[in-house]
């Protein structure tokens, strides 16, 4: 089977929950380009931008869950497309956690990594692969984003969004890449055919201590903050650990 299709333990597209979904929306009636339009705003938007357990977990898992971040969201974005017959592949990298600056706030963001596992799908289409990273942020959310910071329009890093152009950013699928996070990217490892073999390159974003201190403590803060930014609830005045940077990191 071409590897930019098989199913892995991570891409079980196979599984009962993933199939009903496709069926029930009827994806595998339409031409390739609407498959992957579909799927695409799919998870972007009705799979909402959040924080799972870990990022290694199954994509029906995530579909479970309701919500995804980067690594979670690339999960099920691939797993759905692979199921349509549409080849993906893994493109792995880090990004630098100002991005999460406003979402991990106070000591949490001081005692966390430098570098944080990243990734995005790339889908095949017509002669190339295009990136699909535009997935990871709901348009509820990136509005509550742009709805704190009224007077930012192009370059903004925080609060999961690292763009040029935080007033257009390159989310909307037509053909090419897309693109959320990009500006917070500081390590590319590449391509991948799935994310199994990434992951076992080059472990997740947490473990052991960390895992537990994460899904205990951290993830429901973030989670909490994620839901407070997308209902627009005012902003809380500017701490220095929650501001956003517009210009080069420091």
């Amino acid at each position: 089977m071409n590897p930019h299709l098989r199913p892995a333990p991570i891409l079980d597209y196979n599984h009962p929950r993933l199939q009903q979904l496709i069926g029930e929306r009827g994806w595998s009636d339409l031409l390739t380009p609407d498959r992957i339009a579909a799927v695409y705003t799919f998870v972007r938007d009705e799979i909402p931008f959040g924080y799972n357990a870990s990022d290694d977990i199954p994509a029906s898992t995530v579909l479970a869950d309701g919500y995804g971040q980067c690594n979670t969201k690339t999960t099920l974005l691939m797993a759905l497309l692979r199921a349509l017959d549409v080849p993906t592949r893994f493109h792995g990298a880090t990004i630098h956690k100002s991005l999460q600056r406003g979402i991990l706030t106070g000591a949490f963001y001081c005692i966390a990594p430098r570098d944080i596992i990243h990734s995005w799908a790339e889908v095949r289409h017509e002669r190339g692969w295009v990136g699909l990273e535009g997935v990871i942020l709901d348009r509820p959310y990136l509005g509550g984003v742009r709805a704190r910071f009224p007077d930012q329009r192009d370059c903004f890093l925080g609060y999961g969004v690292g763009t040029t152009n935080l007033t257009e950013p390159p989310i909307d699928w037509n053909g090419t890449d897309t693109a959320i996070q990009s500006t917070g990217v500081n390590n590319d490892y590449g391509t991948y055919d799935d994310p199994d073999t990434f992951y076992r390159q080059h472990g997740t974003n947490v473990r052991g201590l960390r895992a537990w201190l994460f899904n205990h403590h951290i993830r429901p803060i973030m989670n909490r903050n994620v839901a407070a930014i997308r209902s627009c609830t005012p902003a809380v005045p500017q701490q220095p650990d929650s501001a956003p940077f517009t210009s080069k990191r420091r």
